[in-house]
């Protein structure tokens, strides 16, 4: 029916019906033969015998498609008889058709004052309105043309954009559900209902509709939306086998990212890398797929491959803290596994002062080296640059105490383990070292108390780990 210029990014609306098509018409009959036959009745007495078939030259002209010579007719007319309904509906549809909108709608708002009980009127004034992205003033538009014309499945589609457009999507869904009655064949109709419902959080009954459409009229745009019903109803398996269909059909960006978020959301490493490696291949220039190999190496225990990913990302795009604190994650858990990667963070970090955790895992890849290869001075200053930036990050005082332990200062050691127990209690780690800063000062209880606090939080922190894995994943689902 038309094409908006500002479709949802996700995912486009479908407009059925003929692509070039803007406009509804009367029931069965085309536009021009339905204004011509009502030219006879009211507003063209005024006009000479000439004048008439001028008109019906122009409309003629008009409903084969002839823009050339229709056009200057119109506009002859129009401008000769300014309350002549027809010539000013046909001449505002025209240049609608013709994409010139602005010169469209007064055309079409007199049309609506003059003959005011005319649904193709309001129907296509609606129409340019929607396309000028005059929301509120097409809803209104349009669900007059639908009380006056309401078996036009056009109207009923148009409005239910409209009111898509202005987030009524439980209205709109009951549009399209109109248009679907209307023309039950046009299965756009129905992806549009269930796309309206989707948004209505109504998704059994959007998973319903989607079930109707028939298996040869699937598109790939259809699966997607099927995706992601069964995704908001926990049908993992099924949303996946949905997402699969959508790339196979259409190997898109947009396909094969969806697929490879629904793979990482629910932690199928292996499948995820692949097709993200697919991605990566076959959309070199978009880094998102670059990011999501990166995060199912990392989350498949891959961590100096994800280190590398990370790092040729930081490389590329020196600022972006996104990719700093991704590849961060991965150095710090590294261990004692050097890697030249992981120097990238050190400039990120000097460049970046106010960064407290990039700061915190550079120091920390540095202090994980074998103890010939550790710059200990500089993982101190940028320690010291992390508790700056961030007062409460307790990693960067837990990592001090690593260090005044390497050095033998265990006064020292307590004192920043304590801090960092005190901001995050569950600490396990903390715990442990500050065992054994206190059983070398000679505080044996307090030595075991902190023993008996680290086997309490271990398990937790076991989990934690699986917090951290998951705040990984949801990064980037944030920046889907």
């Amino acid at each position: 029916m038309f094409s908006l210029s500002h479709a949802v990014i996700r995912r486009a609306w479908i407009h059925a019906g003929l692509a070039a098509a803007l406009f509804c018409t009367a029931s069965g009959d085309s536009m021009s033969r339905s204004l011509y036959a009502q030219t006879l009745a009211m507003g063209v007495r005024t006009m000479s015998s000439s004048d008439r078939e001028t008109l019906r030259r122009a409309l003629d002209a008009y409903d084969q498609g002839n823009s050339r010579i229709a056009e200057p007719l119109l506009v002859d007319l129009a401008k000769r008889f300014p309350k002549n309904y027809e010539a000013s509906e046909a001449l505002g549809s025209l240049y609608a058709e013709q994409g010139s909108l602005e010169r469209a709608l007064p055309l079409l708002q007199r049309a609506v004052a003059l003959k005011p009980n005319e649904g193709i009127a309001h129907a296509n004034l609606g129409a340019v309105m929607l396309r000028m992205e005059r929301d509120s003033e097409a809803v209104r538009q349009l669900q007059t043309a639908a009380r006056l014309d309401a078996d036009n499945a056009g109207t009923q589609s148009n409005l239910g954009h409209a009111l898509l457009s202005t987030h009524q999507p439980t209205a709109a869904a009951q549009a399209f559900a109109e248009a679907a009655r209307l023309e039950p064949a046009n299965s756009d109709f129905a992806y549009n209902r269930a796309l309206a419902l989707f948004d209505s959080n109504a998704f059994p009954e959007a998973a319903a509709v989607l079930s109707a459409i028939p298996a040869q009229s699937m598109t790939d745009q259809y699966h997607s939306l099927a995706g992601d019903v069964d995704e908001k109803q926990g049908k993992y398996k099924e949303a996946v086998l949905h997402y699969q269909a959508a790339a196979q059909l259409n190997p898109s960006s947009a396909n094969l990212y969806s697929l490879t978020l629904e793979l990482l959301r629910h932690w199928t490493w292996d499948e995820a890398l692949k097709v993200a490696n697919f991605g990566v291949v076959r959309y070199p220039e978009e880094t998102r797929f670059k990011v999501a190999a990166g995060i199912a190496l990392f989350a498949d225990n891959k961590y100096s491959e994800s280190a590398a990913v990370f790092s040729g990302l930081l490389a590329n795009d020196p600022n972006n803290g996104g990719y700093a604190d991704l590849l961060g994650r991965s150095c710090g858990a590294l261990g004692v596994t050097a890697s030249t990667n992981c120097d990238r963070l050190d400039e990120f970090a000097m460049r970046h002062p106010e960064n407290a955790r990039a700061a915190a895992y550079a120091a920390t890849s540095i202090l994980h080296l074998p103890s010939a290869q550790q710059d200990s001075a500089k993982a101190e200053q940028l320690l010291k640059q992390a508790i700056a930036a961030d007062p409460k990050l307790a990693e960067a005082y837990y990592e001090l105490g690593v260090l005044a332990q390497q050095r033998l200062q265990w006064q020292e050691s307590s004192v920043m383990l304590e801090k960092a127990v005190a901001l995050r209690p569950a600490y396990s780690e903390a715990h442990y070292r500050l065992s054994r800063a206190y059983a070398h000062l000679g505080r044996h209880d307090e030595a075991q108390q902190q023993i008996a606090l680290q086997q309490q939080y271990s398990q937790q922190e076991k989990d934690n780990l699986n917090t951290r894995m998951s705040e990984v994943v949801t990064f980037l689902l944030k920046t889907n």
